[in-house]
């Protein structure tokens, strides 16, 4: 094996010069514009030709041989153990990450790179993302074969001389077969989930943007009288309405925001979902989407440790839900991959099987936490809210008092029970279950032998009253059952434990799950 390794520095594909060049271009057009706006603006169009116009030329000179020396000092060595990169022009730094700590290999093609055919390819550690190395830019055939032998390298596959060669050198060759598909996403159920992606946020960033670039305008966009003025006219119609005209005004404001939203939510949704397809192949399933940026995961099954399920406040309403495989591995910053972002539980369950894992049998024992437990956080939030009540009389206004203290008694305590009264955990044979939430409930299942550890909490006050909490190990996310009966997260814990170091984790293969 380790004569057919190739441990010559290579370089990324030359085109990547280009690419960092037509970027910078690209993000210096905004600033660029907005300076030129302003200078003419004022009246200093012989300024802007004699000392503006050089400085940008300078400036983007200087940008563009700065990137072609970065490549020119960017090497990369796949050797036999690991894959190192060496960078840096003035001050150099040298990285290196050994294939069994690769807990994933991505690609992913942003709009420009596309256009050359190039991708970046990242190896992902689990450790975060200071540990994790990427290489920008390479070919889509040199992405791909490179990853398939970091995979094969860490999952301890025997490479010959060929395979290697292959892998590194032969640019030329096949591509991977496609595996089978087991879900896509149309056009038109991508634009569909874009219509629940509704943020508030996106339209307090809109609103945001715009008064930080009102001076484009012929008017103040937050003066009220300018909007009249420009309703004049034509429109004086409806000033003339006197107070519905004012009704009239206010809901065209809020359809007006509402439609931002909308109609940002759907581009934001086409521009990530576009082309979904999710495959299973021999080394796990895989995901791809995107319009601009294209993006290629593979998530091995046998890495996966836990399932979250969840859904929206409106979509539960139409059975939308959405699938999240919890691993070491990230995808997009989050510790849970993206399986299936939006779809009809009949179409999730078989992709679950696909995984190893199941879903709850309806014969399960579903059982609530600690009434206990549920009451004493009413209380907690019930303090504060005396608090409120008790600032308010000292401040002479004894009158809104009542307000946190029947309205916050009404809110929490209706809160509390409905937690009380959906919230569950349940312990299967191989896996136990949680669900949270009655407004947007989420259930997650864990795998009880590939958990790392399992551990009781009690406060001073858990103590007290009886209960505790579960805090489950798990690698790359966050399993906890609030609340239980102290008797029966004992019961829970012992089982979980005897499970856990029952495992051969020997037996966990590529593409041969653990029993779940």
């Amino acid at each position: 094996m380790s004569d057919a390794i190739d441990t010559t520095p290579r370089r990324t594909d030359p085109r990547t010069f280009a690419v960092r060049a037509v970027s910078l271009l690209w993000q210096l057009a905004l600033p660029i514009a907005i300076a030129s706006v302003t200078i003419l603006d004022e009246g200093d169009l012989g300024d802007m030709v004699v000392y503006f116009l050089p400085l940008v030329v300078v400036v983007v000179g200087l940008n563009i041989l700065i990137a072609y020396l970065r490549w020119t000092r960017l090497t990369y060595v796949v050797g036999a153990a690991d894959i190192r990169v060496e960078s840096g022009l003035l001050s150099r730094s040298a990285r290196s990450v050994p294939y069994e700590r690769i807990q994933d290999v991505s690609l992913e093609q942003k709009p420009i790179p596309r256009l050359f055919g190039l991708v970046e390819v990242k190896f992902e550690t689990g450790s975060g993302g200071g540990e994790d190395i990427a290489l920008a830019y390479l070919t889509e055939a040199e992405g791909e074969r490179l990853r398939e032998l970091a995979r094969s390298r860490r999952d301890g596959a025997v490479d010959s001389a060929e395979g290697t060669a292959g892998a590194i050198g032969d640019a030329e060759g096949d591509p991977p077969p496609e595996g089978r598909v087991l879900h896509t996403m149309s056009p038109r159920r991508v634009v569909t989930f874009g219509l629940f992606e509704f943020s508030l946020a996106v339209v307090a960033v809109v609103a945001g943007f715009a008064q930080q670039f009102e001076f484009l305008l012929p008017f103040e966009i937050w003066d009220w009288r300018s909007w009249r003025d420009q309703l004049s006219g034509p429109g004086q119609w409806l000033a003339g309405l006197g107070f519905l005209a004012q009704i009239i005004g206010g809901v065209l404001a809020v359809s007006s925001l509402l439609l931002v939203g909308v109609v940002t939510g759907v581009v934001r949704t086409v521009l990530r979902e576009w082309n979904f397809r999710l495959e299973r192949t021999d080394k796990g399933l895989r995901r791809r989407r995107g319009l601009l940026t294209r993006t290629d995961l593979v998530m091995p099954v046998h890495r996966v440790q836990a399932l979250r399920l969840g859904t929206g406040v409106v979509r539960r309403l139409f059975g939308w839900h959405s699938l999240k495989l919890v691993s070491l591995a990230s995808d997009s910053g989050s510790s849970n991959h993206e399986a299936m972002p939006f779809a009809q539980m009949d179409e999730i369950t078989p992709v679950v099987a696909e995984t190893g894992f199941h879903l709850p049998p309806q014969t399960i024992e579903w059982r609530r936490s600690s009434g206990r437990y549920r009451f004493d956080e009413f209380l907690f939030a019930m303090a504060l809210m005396i608090a409120i009540a008790a600032i308010l009389v000292a401040a002479d206004r004894a009158i809104y008092a009542l307000i946190p203290l029947l309205g916050g008694g009404a809110v929490f305590g209706l809160h509390e029970y409905l937690r009380w009264r959906w919230d569950r955990h349940a312990l299967g044979e191989r896996q136990l279950y949680t669900k949270h939430g009655w407004f947007a409930p989420q259930l997650a299942i864990g795998s009880r032998e590939k958990l790392q550890s399992v551990e009781i909490v009690r406060n001073p006050l858990a103590r007290l009253r009886g209960y505790a909490d579960i805090h489950f190990g798990l690698a790359g996310g966050r399993l906890r059952m609030k609340g239980i009966p102290l008797d029966e997260a004992r019961r829970i814990r012992d089982a979980v434990a005897q499970s856990m170091s029952a495992q051969d984790f020997s037996e966990v293969v590529e593409g041969e799950p653990a029993n779940a």
